[in-house]
């Protein structure tokens, strides 16, 4: 009895096919590309997938993170940055205090601010709008870009508010798009394990979808390197493909890499430099509706970020100023960069860097 078995050379064969005449990669073929351990092929393929959009430009913005609090309800498996009301290092900012923070580091070319925080509940919903109202204020040229989806359920539960009266509130007080964080992995089996007690996949995807429907442009983003299978790394892909096929409301896809919880962890403890670079360009197939992939050199560090403009990434995130999340968990990377290192990275890796607003508007090219 002769039983055809595709051999992994005719099967990539295949799928080069596909990504050659602009058709559609499945889940086999996502996962196929994960056991792979073809990674030029992989990273060739991307960056053909990648060049169609965007050729040789890597975009940049220059934009500041900012932490109103730390305080947080939720006890996520992976992150290091919550704190419990009353611990040591919590803290949350009156807008006042933040602007001062802002006072500090803001220059003129500054372009966003980029607010992640934890779910305080020992504030109202009101203290988050009025946060968003005074910073816009203050700087009203400067895009805000705050609070993920599993942010916007937390807002809806304490305030009693609709995901669409929430989002319209904050949009009132100065908010033009959300962050994609709280995604982690979009599969129930993912949350449970890892204690991700905030929104589940459905609420995450709902939320976006809601921001849409109401005009707003949105961020993704994928946490990979823990428990995760190859095959939930897809599926989260494939949600996010369908959402974006649905809407078009997605400006970018953020593959993060688990940090460790130490600085000095082992190697073993971090997701290997071949897994980074593989997930960045699988990103850039699976995602085909998506117009960028980011390579977020917080997570991946400068050296790995240039490599992946080879592997399907077109965005470089930005300046940051001081990164906290990611660094409380042992990220090695810089807290942030200027936009001259940023430039000199990208033209080092034979991009041309693209000076960007939030929404991929150009604003010099270099």
């Amino acid at each position: 009895m002769n039983i055809a078995v595709s051999s992994p050379d005719k099967r990539m064969a295949e799928i080069a096919e596909k990504v050659q005449h602009g058709q559609r990669l499945s889940l086999e073929d996502g996962v196929f590309l994960y056991e792979s351990d073809d990674l030029p092929t992989i990273g060739q393929l991307a960056n053909l997938a990648n060049q169609r959009k965007n050729g040789k430009l890597v975009y940049f913005v220059q934009n500041m993170s900012l932490y109103f609090t730390n305080v947080c309800e939720e006890h996520c498996a992976f992150c290091h940055f919550r704190r419990d009301e009353g611990e040591d290092g919590a803290y949350t900012l009156t807008p006042a205090q933040m602007l001062e923070y802002v006072a500090e580091h803001y220059h003129p070319e500054l372009q966003e601010f980029h607010i992640s925080q934890g779910h305080n509940p020992h504030v109202p919903f009101d203290y988050y709008v009025d946060c968003i109202r005074q910073l816009k204020q203050a700087y009203p040229h400067v895009t805000i870009k705050a609070h993920t989806a599993a942010e916007i359920d937390f807002f809806s539960r304490i305030s009693g508010l609709s995901y669409k009266d929430v989002l319209k509130t904050l949009m009132e007080a100065g908010l033009s798009t959300l962050p994609g964080g709280g995604a982690e992995i979009l599969t129930e089996r993912y949350r449970a394990k890892m204690k991700v007690e905030k929104a589940s996949s459905e609420q995450w995807l709902d939320v976006h979808r809601t921001a849409h429907q109401l005009g707003m442009k949105t961020h993704a983003t994928m946490l990979y390197g823990s428990i995760e299978t190859l095959e939930e790394r897809i599926q989260h892909m494939m949600l996010l493909r369908e959402l974006q096929d649905e809407t078009g409301g997605f400006l970018v896809f953020i593959p993060n890499s688990v940090q460790p919880a130490s600085k000095n962890a082992g190697i073993k403890r971090r997701v290997p430099a071949f897994d980074e670079l593989k997930t960045i360009a699988i990103s850039r197939l699976m995602l085909d509706n998506f117009p960028h992939i980011k390579a977020y050199f917080i997570n991946i560090g400068t050296k790995l970020m240039q490599l992946s403009f080879a592997f399907g990434a077109s965005d470089a995130h930005g300046t940051i100023v001081k990164e906290r999340i990611s660094h409380a968990a042992g990220a090695t990377s810089p807290e942030g960069l200027t936009k001259d290192e940023l430039v000199w990275l990208i033209q080092g890796a034979g991009r041309t860097p693209v000076e960007r607003d939030t929404f991929y508007n150009e604003i010099r090219r270099f």
